[in-house]
């Protein structure tokens, strides 16, 4: 185990360099020019050229680079072209909604996803199961904005229930709650179908292992069967695509961000990209990918912990 995760932990490292490497080439790949942006039309060419210099845009791509990578290990991601604030400080004001935006959603999708597919799992082929494959498959096709729209046009305009915008106060934890409801169940909506189908999958070929067999020889009740043994098994699956499931949430996360008008990563990363803002863009990408390599990884022990048969293998070998 502490090989497998020498071995990770290389991989990780691997994979953040080369974020790095291609968040330092990001300025010479979008066009348009955030000197221009900041001073406006009017600024002369001797005052560019001094802006130019002071923020290092000058210089060659290599050396950007180089500076970027290491100014980034030692935890400084340079500074806000329009207000000189640092990027760090910025990113620390967004990342907590969208890690509360990712994360409940997530935990959504789980507590929704996983008692679908049991549920289909234990009445196969019954009207049921097809009811319950029906929901998760249209859940499946339908994007995460048009169920934002939705649920904007059901929930605060219709009933006049729940906030439309913003995110409330972390001081505050019920109204926050309350500003997150209707945005992470547009983000999780497309989860929960995928948990469901891929639960019902696993939990029908657990049922049909022999270990379940002998279960049922020694006259256990189904539900004692299901619940008890098998979903223990068929949820392992689950957690092997969290990780991806996070990665993707955060991903999805941009559009809801607009939506609902939310402070996050996603909104930061789009109006730093219109006013091409670059530090602040880098920082929000690297965040994000950052957070998408560490689900990963987790999500890749935790599978390896909760799968004894994997074990097993590696002391055979």
């Amino acid at each position: 185990m502490a090989q497998y995760l020498l071995k990770r932990l290389g991989m990780t490292f691997a994979v953040v360099l080369l974020i790095l490497l291609f968040l330092a080439v990001v300025p010479h790949l979008i066009p348009g020019d955030p000197v221009e942006n900041i001073l406006g039309p009017r600024a002369t060419e001797a005052r560019i050229t001094q802006v130019r210099v002071e923020m290092g845009i000058d210089d060659p791509v290599l050396v950007q680079a180089g500076s970027f990578i290491w100014s980034a290990a030692q935890g400084d991601l340079g500074r806000d072209f329009a207000t000189n604030r640092p990027v760090t400080t910025i990113l620390a004001q967004a990342v907590p909604h969208t890690m509360a935006l990712a994360f409940a959603s997530l935990g959504l999708a789980v507590l929704l996803g996983i008692p679908f597919g049991v549920l289909a799992a234990t009445k196969p082929d019954s009207l049921l199961d097809r009811f319950t494959s029906v929901l998760s498959v249209s859940f499946i096709t339908v994007p995460s904005y048009v169920m934002a729209l939705f649920l904007l046009l059901l929930f605060p305009i219709w009933l006049g229930v729940l906030p439309a915008t913003g995110t409330g106060s972390f001081s505050d934890p019920l109204n926050y709650l309350r500003h997150l409801i209707l945005p992470s169940a547009a983000l999780a909506i497309t989860w929960v179908g995928y948990f469901a189908r891929l639960v019902r999958a696993s939990m029908l070929e657990v049922v049909g292992s022999n270990y379940i067999r002998v279960a049922r020889a020694y006259g256990l009740r189904e539900r004692v069967i299901h619940y008890r043994y098998a979903l223990k098994n068929a949820v392992i699956p689950s957690v092997a695509i969290m990780g991806v499931a996070l990665g993707n949430l955060l991903g999805g996360a941009v559009f809801i961000e607009l939506i609902f008008n939310r402070p996050g990563l996603g909104k930061l990363a789009l109006d730093a990209i219109s006013a091409r803002n670059f530090p602040v863009l880098r920082g929000a990408i690297l965040m994000v990918a950052l957070l998408f390599v560490v689900a990963n990884l987790v999500a890749d022990l935790s599978y390896r912990f909760l799968d004894p048969r994997i074990r097993v293998e590696e002391k055979s070998t």
